[in-house]
């Protein structure tokens, strides 16, 4: 007899951002793996959630999210991309992007539906379309710019597709959507019952000038997306898990409908210090200059080296060719590369759903100029 149930997730276990987390931290190396800073919030903002906790507000938040957040955020999201929304009825405050990910996947997908992913994709999305009972349907960006390719989106789109998931600024790759990118989208989903889930953490990290194109920018694509965010990157908070999402009114609804029991609510310090910090915008808009400043600090530390980097125009992520260097597959560079010359990486093959090859491994730049100096002294002798 055996009290153990066959389980809803077999091919799953221990994600990759903890091994080699784990790995750099047995081995005392750099941990450019795992995407978080090794550096503080603003103390302002840290005064503010002190600030929040002596006004009284250590109980639960409404299960939408403290007003005064939902209300900053609908002035942020009118003013940078122009969508004027119902704070009470279009936002949601959520446990991070990943609580979001995984509501939002929960509430529409049925058993049978089948779901679009671009590959690479964060290790969340498939599982949870394999928890609501969907099918992946994966789809791979072009390799080197990873750019989308809308002809294999639009082919692969049937009367069983639910929901496209889509995440720009792109992880692991720092690829960003143009107009001409949200045209093609605008163009394949048009006529179609196809909703869409855009992931946009990184919404406030593209470089060189250019403008981040949120699905929030478009009405015909808006009318039919989730769109998710996150402090935890734009405030460099991410043990604080706050994020949210917008979505008309309608998918709104259904969304709460699975929120209410996963978390309920998220932590009310929290959005009460951060609906007052974002009264000042450049919370958010000086983020895209302090990023690329980190951006060419370790491109340009890494110029000398047998390293090929390839193009980032997004993301607080570098991702980088080896092939000159070794033929060893991905995870297990990655795994020398922590052991043997003290920095860690992530391997990008494992975020496909079968492995694909490509001798390519992300670091993760959002780090004090001291230690990305450390890395790249180290990376220097590879």
């Amino acid at each position: 007899m055996t009290l153990r149930p066959p389980s809803k997730l077999p091919q799953v276990g221990t994600t990759i951002f903890t091994v080699m987390s784990a790995l750099a931290t047995e081995h005392g190396a750099v941990n450019l793996g795992q995407g978080f800073p090794d550096f503080d919030p603003d103390p302002r903002l840290q005064a503010l959630v002190a600030q929040a906790m002596r006004a009284g507000h250590n109980q639960y938040a409404p299960l939408a999210g403290v007003p005064a957040l939902l209300e900053a955020l609908a002035e942020k999201i009118e003013r940078c991309y122009g969508r004027a929304c119902d704070p009470g009825r279009e936002i949601t405050v959520t446990a991070g992007a990943t609580e979001a990910l995984m509501s939002a996947v929960l509430a529409v997908v049925h058993p049978g539906d089948e779901v679009i992913v671009l590959e690479p994709a964060f290790d969340s999305y498939v599982p949870a379309i394999r928890l609501a009972g969907g099918r992946p349907v994966l789809v791979p960006l072009a390799p080197g710019d990873y750019a989308v390719p809308w002809k294999a989106v639009r082919a692969a789109i049937n009367r069983r597709t639910r929901l496209l998931m889509l995440n720009f600024p792109h992880n692991p790759s720092g690829a960003v959507l143009g107009p001409a990118d949200l045209d093609a989208l605008e163009s394949v989903v048009r006529g179609t019952d196809v909703l869409l889930l855009s992931d946009e953490v990184s919404e406030h990290m593209v470089y060189d000038g250019r403008r981040f194109e949120s699905l929030a920018r478009r009405p015909a694509l808006a009318e039919r997306a989730f769109v998710i965010s996150s402090f935890a990157k734009t405030l460099h908070a991410t043990g604080w898990k706050i994020g949210y999402v917008l979505a008309p009114r309608e998918l709104t609804e259904e969304f709460r409908r699975v929120h209410q029991f996963v978390v309920f609510a998220v932590f009310t310090p929290g959005q009460h210090a951060i609906a007052a910090y974002l009264r000042d915008p450049a919370a958010y808009e000086t983020l895209a200059a302090f990023y690329q400043a980190k951006r060419d600090r370790f491109r340009a530390g890494l110029a000398g080296t047998r390293f090929r980097l390839l193009p980032c125009p997004g993301t607080f992520y570098q991702l980088a060719d080896y092939a000159a260097i070794s033929e060893e597959p991905e995870e297990a560079f990655a795994r020398r590369l922590t052991t043997d010359y003290g920095v860690a990486a992530i391997p990008v093959s494992v975020l496909y759903e079968r492995p694909i090859e490509r001798r390519v491994v992300r670091f993760c730049f959002a780090k004090q100029e001291q230690t990305l100096d450390r890395a790249i002294e180290r990376l220097g002798r590879v």
